[in-house]
């Protein structure tokens, strides 16, 4: 394998992605949760590389801040991908003999480490100049096919609408990675000419000028999915949904239930223990942890929380972020929690919202309560004691405090501190007056005939 501080990454990200329709970039739309370049720098970093440069257009501020602290190189004229990799040529002047050049797409998100590994091991091996990445698309119409000899030697790569019948029918397409000795690539980027139909300078001609100068070239295969590029809205709607079935299958091999693992959404950083149940319809938003036996339930939504051993968690839940469900808490349906912690074996079973609060160990969160943490200009905390009870349809006005093993009876707004041990009521006292239901519908009936 070749070492890191060898090896030099590329990444091209100039493209405007017009048919993407936006005013974002291209290479900033998320694919779980993360910018489409994240994902290959984070493929590219997994390398340990020396340096990696982001090509971008002059046009690009946005891309150039969310790629930092890695350098940016600017093509000023969108001319072809050897033109947008000879852009980056002035960030990697000093490379050395021996060193390697990476080339990679920002917009290519399904990439693995593994794969780039393989390119290095396959030059490595042969001991071929470069590596072409391959890979054989259900149907290889508008790709490039790479023509090889009987000893796997690349001779060449043909875009379609110069390839013969013959070659029309080879469906090894080349899927635009290339990893190469960094001195000759950059060398002879400056041979590549722009006499093709759009006048732009292209990667795939750098075959006929390596092997003039006597240059060998070799080919890797992989997977068609993983090479999947994104140029519209559709494209990204398949590259998330190919990221979701590889981050199932991998949450599923490290030992999580997932019921119905198609309708379970996980973001990129998800971390879910072994022994962990999933229940269908559950979406993971950004920085959740789960531990090993806790249970999501279905139609639950949880961003930004860590949820313990033996929680259990929906259906039908909302935790934002900011919250901790300790061990073996529950929290129920249609409970919604914000920067709360519950502590270990404490109930929020249904109908609740709790926000900016801390909950002890055993607490019961009755249906209906809510803490009014918001006045409107700043945020204050509530805390309920250990093994307190909060009845059903009660308001607690932060700041407040209710004290270990205390009851708060039903229907209460509660906006003084509660000791330990003790019962808070705070509702109007029930009046009773006989006979009055009977006399009031009577007055109504009479006041229809009237009328």
């Amino acid at each position: 394998m070749t070492r890191g501080d060898s090896l030099n990454v590329v990444v091209l990200a100039a493209g405007l992605g017009t048919r993407m329709r936006s005013s974002r970039p291209k290479v900033l739309h998320e694919v779980a949760g993360l910018p489409m370049v994240h994902h290959v720098l984070k493929a590219a970093e997994a390398l340990s590389p020396k340096r990696v440069v982001v090509v971008i257009g002059p046009d690009m501020p946005e891309v150039e801040q969310a790629v930092a602290p890695w350098p940016v190189a600017i093509q000023q004229e969108r001319l072809g991908t050897a033109d947008a990799v000879k852009a980056a040529a002035s960030v990697l002047q000093d490379v050395k003999d021996g060193d390697e050049l990476l080339i990679l797409y920002g917009d290519g998100p399904l990439i693995t480490p593994e794969t780039l590994q393989g390119l290095q091991q396959r030059r490595q091996e042969t001991g071929a100049d470069f590596v072409w990445l391959g890979f054989r698309p259900p149907s290889p119409t508008g790709y490039g096919r790479l023509l090889l000899a009987e000893n796997g030697e690349v001779e060449a790569i043909v875009e379609e609408k110069d390839a013969t019948e013959d070659q029309r029918r080879i469906d090894l397409c080349w899927a635009g990675y290339l990893l190469g000795d960094a001195g000759r690539l950059l060398a002879f980027l400056g041979q590549i000419d722009n006499r093709n139909a759009k006048g732009e300078y292209y990667l795939t001609a750098l075959i006929s000028v390596a092997r003039k100068a006597g240059c060998s070239s070799r080919s890797l295969e992989c997977g068609a999915e993983e090479v999947t590029g994104v140029n519209s809205r559709s494209e990204l709607a398949l590259a998330e949904r190919l990221m979701q079935e590889r981050l199932r299958r991998r949450a599923m091999e490290q030992g999580v239930t997932l019921i119905d693992p198609d309708t379970v959404w996980f973001h990129h950083d998800t971390e879910i223990a072994a022994d962990v149940v999933v229940h269908p319809s559950v979406v993971f938003g950004a920085g959740v942890r789960v531990a090993t036996g806790a249970e999501i339930f279905s139609f639950s939504h949880l961003e930004g929380a860590e949820i313990a051993e033996g929680a259990r968690v929906g259906p039908f839940a909302r935790v934002r972020p900011g919250s901790e469900i300790g061990p073996k808490a529950r929290v129920g349906n249609f409970v919604e929690i914000k920067a709360t912690r519950l502590g270990a074996g404490a109930k929020a079973n249904h109908l609740t919202y709790l926000g900016d609060t801390t909950v002890g160990e055993g607490a019961n969160i009755g249906a209906g309560t809510i803490t009014c943490n918001y006045d409107g200009y700043g945020k204050h905390r509530c805390e309920i004691g250990e093994g307190a009870f909060i009845g059903s349809n009660s308001a607690l006005v932060a700041p407040v405090r209710i004290g270990a093993d205390s009851i708060v009876g039903a229907g209460s707004t509660i906006t003084k501190d509660v000791p330990q041990d003790s019962l808070a009521l705070s509702r109007a006292e029930q009046i009773n007056r006989p006979e009055a239901a009977r006399r009031f519908r009577e007055m109504r009936r009479n006041d229809k005939e009237t009328s």
